[in-house]
């Protein structure tokens, strides 16, 4: 059926090719539409044939398990990539990457998105999570998103709907699918915009353990502390399970050093959290998506 209504896809593909980690197993089904009207009959179809599904961007903030996904993933990617200036607003299609949305704001003379210069994520998942970074979260830039309902309707929401917190919003507890995001903007100074985001950059390159692939920070903060704090705190820098270890450079990061598996991961994030709530006292709740059954 996905055949008959034009949509790219593949059967049995590894996961781990479209994530940020470079982890998981295969999909039974991975689609790419590129336009609203192919997407809505991808789920539709997922619906009739009554197989799960889940839409995806950049992968960046995604661990999907070793036995893969016996569903359909979505991908929105090319067509749904758009990004447009009008007046002091950008809008971004869902699965723009969110660093190009920053050069569009720099080019535009728009400040407001400096924070998350660097954030390895698409608008969709930015939107989804209230990406944020050096004091700036999407919630306080974002003026709108559109969406598609549970009911298939192409709906816009206005952002005081979308009960963004940390690291939380609307999309967690509802079966929406974000389509694009509208940024509302100020007028800057294109220098210190440009300063402010390449200090930023330069700030996650040499703090962060880029050189490895990840999903992020591994752990919400927890309230009056900081994760990766904690964790050196608990003798943790560099302890491993497998392929997956706890960042030397940054210890609020879980990174891939070569071959690391789901059950890596998640037996690694297990033994942390267990750690610090013994030594400390602090609930360490991973920030990471599990996608699948099994490890």
């Amino acid at each position: 059926m996905l055949r008959e209504n034009s949509i790219t896809h593949l059967a049995e593909e590894p996961m781990a090719r479209h994530t940020t980690f470079r982890i998981g197993g295969p999909a039974a089904i991975f689609c790419m539409p590129t336009v609203v009207g192919q997407l809505v009959e991808a789920i539709k179809i997922a619906q009739e044939c009554d197989i799960p599904h889940i839409v995806l961007g950049k992968g960046s903030n995604v661990l999907f398990c070793d036995k893969g996904y016996r569903g359909m993933v979505v991908h929105l990617g090319q067509g749904f990539d758009a990004v447009a200036v009008k007046g002091n607003a950008i809008t971004a299609g869902a699965g723009a990457e969110l660093t190009k949305v920053c050069d569009t704001s720099e080019t535009a003379r728009l400040a407001g998105l400096e924070f998350a210069y660097g954030i390895p994520g698409s608008v969709g998942g930015a939107v989804y999570m209230n990406a944020g970074a050096f004091g700036g979260e999407v919630r306080g830039v974002l003026q709108s998103v559109q969406c598609l309902c549970e009911d298939l309707a192409v709906r816009t929401l206005p952002v005081e709907t979308l009960e963004l917190g940390y690291r939380e919003s609307v999309f967690h507890t509802n079966p929406w699918v974000v389509l694009e995001a509208t940024f509302l903007l100020q007028a800057g100074q294109p220098e210190e915009i440009h300063r402010k985001m390449r200090q930023h950059l330069a700030h996650r390159k040499e703090k962060q353990p880029l050189e490895y692939p990840s999903a992020g920070s591994a752990f919400k903060r927890p309230a009056g502390a900081f994760a990766g704090a904690l964790i050196e705190q608990c003798g943790l820098r560099g302890h491993r399970v497998g392929g997956a270890a706890i960042s030397e450079k940054h210890c609020g990061f879980i990174v891939n050093l070569g071959g690391a598996t789901c059950s890596d991961v998640l037996r690694l994030a297990d033994e942390v959290a267990e750690t610090v709530l013994r030594q400390t006292g602090f609930v360490l709740e991973k920030e990471i998506r599990v996608v699948g059954h099994g490890r």
